[in-house]
């Protein structure tokens, strides 16, 4: 299968070009290079005959029509979005742009192709969205988001998504596209760009930094190790009913306090403080406007329909993160400097 990745240099994007390299899969990586980007997320696979790269903005349609012409896809996944939320807060027109429009481009790109191709029955239009256009639930752990809970978005960043998700399915229902959608939980990983929590916390634990903590660290999230998320998503797009949505979950639920002091005991193993704990640099802070208190997943569908489930603890991935970090300073050191990194964003509210 040929697959037109979009967004494949960013975290998630990265995971699936190269597990799907490695799988056998032609890769056409698609993505602008915007701050969160790094091409060096796909240098393990960049030199295989199967991966082509094109520098293309999602917002610009004449490439992007281009670029199917060139290629021929078999398949799209859709990854490209702007993705922070606290950015969404500060500056929410990027992300109306890139997620809503920049989606709208894609889907018009794909149907163009599509259509030209003579409808090809095996063509499919993967869209990978989030939990948090599905809003924010109560304590209770018997309820958990399906793929028929109503939208409820609380962020610019999840409004924007969740119009995009509109999008794929209008273009489904009125055009005949081809899609398949999926909706998943808080992802972590090595590659993890180090504005998002879990890389937060492991190198301002190093450093010596305060480790912030939102509000009073009650907010719940299930966390979902990218690398079986790239494996849920390739196995969605081969598989997945055409029309239909499926939830990808961790199935590990954790407070934000309980994630943060698992990260810092796993820190005191692998690389022990002259004295006391990392948990130490745990510090409160005012919390994030309109923060979500609880996302939790149900992965009956795509349990049940597909067979998957997540391989590998909250506890399990966050050891394989860790040691992932301290292996690789170079990487993560060279985007610190990038706008933004390390600074508190989001509380122009």
């Amino acid at each position: 299968m040929k697959i037109l990745v979009t967004g494949g240099a960013g975290f998630i994007g990265s995971a699936v070009v190269r597990l799907a390299v490695t799988r056998g899969h032609e890769v056409v990586n698609l993505d602008a290079l915007t701050y969160a980007a790094c091409l060096d997320n796909v240098a393990p696979v960049a030199d295989s005959p199967l991966y082509t790269f094109e520098q293309i903005d999602i917002r610009d349609r004449a490439a992007l029509d281009a670029c199917f012409a060139k290629h021929a896809p078999d398949a799209v996944m859709h990854l490209a979005a702007e993705s922070h939320v606290d950015r969404s807060i500060d500056g929410p027109g990027d992300f109306i742009e890139t997620n809503i429009t920049g989606t709208f481009n894609m889907l018009e790109a794909a149907r163009k192709y599509w259509v030209e191709a003579g409808r090809p029955d095996a063509f499919r239009f993967h869209h990978i969205s989030t939990d948090e256009v599905f809003g924010s639930l109560p304590a209770d752990p018997a309820v958990q988001f399906t793929e028929n809970t109503p939208y409820d978005p609380r962020s610019p960043y999840s409004a924007s998504k969740a119009s995009s998700d509109h999008l794929v399915r209008a273009w489904h229902e009125s055009y005949g596209l081809p899609v398949v959608l999926t909706n998943c939980s808080n992802n972590y990983g090595p590659y993890h760009f180090p504005e998002k929590l879990v890389p937060v916390v492991i190198l301002g634990a190093l450093a010596g930094k305060p480790l912030p903590i939102y509000g009073d660290g009650s907010n719940i999230r299930d966390w979902l190790y990218v690398e079986d998320h790239a494996d849920a998503l390739l196995l969605v797009v081969e598989k997945g009913t055409i029309g239909r949505s499926y939830n990808i979950g961790g199935e590990n639920e954790r407070t934000n306090l309980e994630l943060v002091q698992t990260i810092c005991a796993i820190l005191d193993e692998k690389r022990p403080k002259a004295s006391g704990s990392y948990a130490d640099q745990i510090t409160f802070v005012a919390d994030r406007p309109g923060h979500d208190a609880r996302y939790a997943i149900d992965p009956s569908r795509i349990r049940d329909e597909l067979g998957w489930r997540p391989s590998v603890t909250v506890e399990e991935g966050l050891a394989r993160t860790v040691e992932w970090y301290l292996d690789n300073e170079d990487w993560w050191r060279a985007l610190q400097n990038r706008d933004g990194v390390g600074k508190r964003l989001g509380v122009k509210a």
